[in-house]
């Protein structure tokens, strides 16, 4: 169950919330884009980053001469927002157009992650969700390279999400109007691979498909 605070609390469109956990991770889990706020002397910024969730926290990680790394490592309060959008609604009337979407909002303060160890296993785990088994073919990460990367982790402790999903709202005044009506869904494809032109003759290519489920694509 999320949280339920102030700041969670939907108001708009209610009836949208959700409070399961498990929709909270879906959406994180396929979106691995976060749209994360901070607030500079000349205003605030909303900065798309990679990012990638844990059991219940979301990590990012930057240069550690990012601003945005310097500004969330002070452990200032943010907000992350995911969206996954999954379609249009087309009414009979201009007014009830819509879309189908998925969202997340996650409120707190990171936290930096210190200990080379814990840092080089959770940017590992990052690689094995969008590619599985890929550590065991790569060269990993050194320690001069952790060194000069800023791990930061949030916790999933006060989230919101809103689900939209409904059937065309049109007025019954307007069911009458002989205009079609439904919807455009909308998704997004993985793959297939595509090689570098750098790659050498006869390395074989990986199967990374399980970790896409019916997302990726079929030949």
């Amino acid at each position: 169950m999320l949280s339920n605070s102030a700041r969670t609390t939907i108001k708009k469109s209610a009836h949208k919330a959700r409070t399961d956990t498990e929709i909270l991770h879906q959406i994180i889990d396929e979106s691995l884009i976060a749209h994360i706020a901070i607030t500079e002397e000349s205003g605030p910024v909303v900065i798309p980053m990679l990012a990638w969730r844990v059991g219940e926290k979301v990590y990012v990680h930057g240069a550690n001469n990012s601003r945005l790394m310097r500004n969330l490592g002070k452990g200032n309060m943010t907000c992350l927002t995911f969206t996954l959008f999954d379609g249009w609604v087309l009414a009979r009337s201009a007014f009830h157009h819509s879309a189908h979407y998925r969202s997340a909002v996650v409120f707190g303060q990171f936290e930096q992650i210190e200990q080379r160890n814990e840092k080089d296993q959770l940017l590992n785990h990052f690689i094995e969700q969008i590619a599985p088994g890929r550590c065991e073919d790569i060269r990993l990460s050194n320690n001069k390279e952790l060194d000069a990367t800023m791990l930061l982790a949030i916790s999933l402790s006060e989230a919101s999400v809103k689900v939209s999903s409904n059937e065309v709202a049109d007025d019954d005044a307007d069911l009458d109007v002989r205009a079609w009506a439904g919807f455009i869904p909308y998704k997004t494809v993985v793959g297939p691979l595509k090689a570098s032109s750098t790659l050498d003759e006869g390395i074989e290519e990986p199967d990374y498909s399980p970790a896409y489920a019916k997302r990726w694509a079929e030949l």
